[in-house]
């Protein structure tokens, strides 16, 4: 949800890195730096840090931190910790961010947090929270494509090679019977890799018959004319999937767990209000993305409704779902079968969930060895 971006291929990575360098639903792949949250640094500072530093997308799929720092719940949380933030165009820069100590705590797509997980050999992240789940459709040129019977010989955009939207709409041809290479995208059904930032204005110009993307793109592409003909929830049980968590540097973990429990009770509420105040919530994730540092612009309501309405507000990292897309990227012949056993560290999250009076959730199994 990932992100998601997508000028950052990496033609020559080895296994088991994903081929492309994934993101999960990015806007290109600069990263703008110290986004400042709403509400002064006050009191104590959390496990004595001057500041903690989040990353994050400009996009719907990143509600809980745009959400969020809009109404200062983080810095709030975090007292005298000044709130530093970075936001990404692209999965890639941040886990390079992570990795660097240049922000301590992100969200991001499932795809660049697998990639980044495996190719540090299980040292550089964990997944400490879930985030938000959906949010990514399939929505075609009514005039060109009459249903999902009607793809073969179609040019089928995907946000880039190897990244979680990507993967998914490889892994549905494959299932519906069409033959095409991965790596080119060529075949029954053409996959051609497009920056979501640039989606919309070659679907309108009919250079793509249709786009598998994640939202506010897709529904851009309705406004501009397209029709939805599958809402990738209906791919999964319950209709549910991630598409953006939560990962925090193990190192940070490690020497700031006070630091992190903050960060993650900030994250708690805000998901809580979101749900309960969806009216309201919308209006700060608008706010935020109309700042000159985050989008830049706001979203029309005809994009902002439904776009908001198609992302599912989560705490849970959904965490079968994550391996069974990594088994999806094996399958498409874009991931050696990476070994996720610790990729997930839940202790922290679980504990402020059980101080709100809310059920813990589960690790499938890949929690920390």
């Amino acid at each position: 949800m990932s992100a998601v971006r997508h000028r950052l291929l990496a033609a020559a990575v080895s296994v088991p890195v994903l081929i492309g360098a994934l993101g999960a639903c990015g806007y290109g792949s600069e990263a703008k730096k110290d986004t400042s949250a709403q509400v002064a640094p006050k009191g104590p500072k959390t496990d004595g840090l001057d500041q903690i530093k989040l990353g994050f997308f400009g996009n719907t799929t990143h509600a809980t931190p745009l959400i969020g720092l809009q109404s200062g719940r983080f810095q709030k949380e975090l007292g005298g910790t000044e709130v530093k933030t970075s936001l990404f165009n692209a999965g890639p820069a941040e886990i390079e961010a992570l990795n660097s100590g240049a922000i301590d705590i992100g969200w991001i797509g499932p795809s660049p947090a697998i990639n980044g997980y495996a190719k540090s050999h299980g040292k550089s992240l964990k997944i400490i929270s879930g985030s938000a789940s959906g949010g990514v459709s399939l929505v075609v040129n009514p005039k060109k494509v009459k249903g999902l019977d009607d793809l073969k010989g179609k040019k089928i955009a995907t946000p880039q090679l190897g990244n979680t939207q990507d993967v998914a709409l490889l892994n549905f041809l494959s299932d519906k019977g069409y033959k095409v290479d991965a790596t080119t995208g060529k075949g029954d059904v053409t996959v051609q890799r497009t920056d979501n930032k640039v989606t919309p204005t070659v679907f309108e110009q009919g250079s793509i018959d249709g786009a598998w993307v994640p939202e506010p793109t897709a529904s851009k592409l309705v406004a501009a004319g397209g029709k939805t003909i599958l809402d990738e929830k209906k791919l999964w049980k319950d209709g549910k999937f991630v598409i953006t968590n939560m990962i925090v540097s193990q190192k940070f973990l490690k020497e700031h767990p006070k630091a992190v429990e903050a960060v993650l009770r900030a994250s708690v509420k805000t998901n809580a209000w979101i749900r309960s105040h969806p009216d309201e919530a919308k209006k700060d994730l608008n706010a935020k993305l109309a700042e000159p540092d985050v989008a830049g612009k706001a979203l029309p309501a005809d994009v902002l409704d439904p776009a908001f309405k198609n992302i599912d507000i989560t705490d849970d990292p959904l965490a079968a779902t994550l391996q069974e897309e990594a088994d999806h990227a094996v399958k498409a012949g874009l991931l050696k079968k990476p070994d996720l056993k610790g990729i997930y560290d839940l202790t922290l999250l679980n504990k402020v969930l059980k101080s709100e009076g809310k059920q813990p959730v589960d690790d499938a199994g890949l929690g920390t060895k």
